[in-house]
C-alpha cells in the first residue's frame, strides 16, 4: 500500500513542502479529502494515517450538503432570492441566451448540457454585483480599489492586498444578501486595516448592513455555496 492507487477514489494525495505533519483536508468543491503529506513522510505512513481516520473521512463526506447541478426545474438562490432554472432546449438554436427574472433563470439553448453557459452567466452577474457593492463601500471610506478579480477559490471568500486589489469568489452570488454584504465589507475594511485587530472589526461592522447575521451565516453555512453547479460523484 505504498501508492495512491490503494487509496479510495475520494482521497487524493497532496504533497507539501510547507506542511509539518500529515493532515486530512476536506475540499467541499471537489467533494474529496486531500491527504496532505509533508516532505520526507512515506506514502505507506500516509496511507496508514488515512486508514486510521477512515471513519472521520466517511463522516465528513456524508455530511456535505448534496450537490445541486444546474438542472431544469432546479431551484437555486441567486442574489438573495430563490429562482427556478427553466431550460428551453432546441438544437436548432444558434446561441445560448440566459435571462434572470425575479422568479426564474431562463435558459434558451442548443446545448444538451448548458451548465458551463449558466456558470459563465452567473460569474459575470457576480462580478457586476460584487464590483458595485465594493466600490460603494470603498467610496464611504474614501479609499480607492485598484482592481477587482472574481475567481473560484476553495478556502477564502475574498482577499485584499496592500495595493488595493480585491478578489471575491463568484459563489457569493448564492449567499443571502446580508452574507454577501458582510464579505464585501470585510474585504473593503482591509483597504484601511490589513489585520484583524479591534479597529478592523469595528470598521467592518460599520460597513456591513448586518454584521452579526452576515458573519454568522458565512461561518456556519459558507461551505454550502460550493455545492451549486456541482454533480454528485
Amino acid at each position: 500500500m505504498a501508492t495512491q492507487t490503494h487509496l479510495p477514489d475520494h482521497v487524493r494525495i497532496k504533497h507539501s513542502n510547507r506542511a509539518r505533519r500529515l493532515a486530512l483536508r476536506l475540499d467541499p468543491k471537489e467533494r474529496i479529502i486531500n491527504l496532505v503529506i509533508p516532505k520526507g513522510v512515506s506514502l505507506r505512513k500516509a496511507h496508514d494515517f488515512a486508514k486510521y481516520h477512515e471513519t472521520w473521512i466517511t463522516k465528513a463526506l456524508m455530511e456535505l450538503p448534496p450537490a445541486l447541478p444546474f438542472d431544469h426545474d432546479r431551484t437555486i438562490p441567486i442574489l438573495g432570492a430563490d429562482r427556478i432554472i427553466n431550460i428551453d432546449y432546441d438544437k436548432a438554436r444558434k446561441t445560448t441566451d440566459i435571462k434572470l427574472t425575479p422568479t426564474h433563470l431562463l435558459v434558451k439553448t442548443n446545448k444538451c448540457d448548458p451548465s458551463p453557459r449558466i456558470e459563465r452567466f452567473l460569474k459575470n452577474l457576480a462580478r457586476e454585483k460584487l464590483t458595485e457593492m465594493a466600490h460603494a463601500k470603498a467610496t464611504d471610506i474614501n479609499k480607492p480599489i485598484t482592481a477587482i478579480r472574481i475567481g473560484d477559490t476553495k478556502s477564502r471568500w475574498g482577499s485584499c492586498s496592500e495595493d488595493g486589489k480585491i478578489a471575491f469568489s463568484w459563489r457569493l452570488i448564492f449567499a443571502p444578501t446580508l452574507a454577501m454584504d458582510y464579505v464585501v465589507a470585510h474585504e473593503v475594511a482591509h483597504l484601511i486595516h490589513l489585520h484583524h485587530k479591534k479597529s478592523f472589526w469595528n470598521l467592518c461592522r460599520d460597513l456591513s448592513i448586518d454584521f452579526i447575521e452576515g458573519e454568522y451565516w458565512m461561518r456556519n453555512h459558507g461551505a454550502e455555496l460550493m455545492r451549486y453547479g456541482q454533480k454528485n460523484k
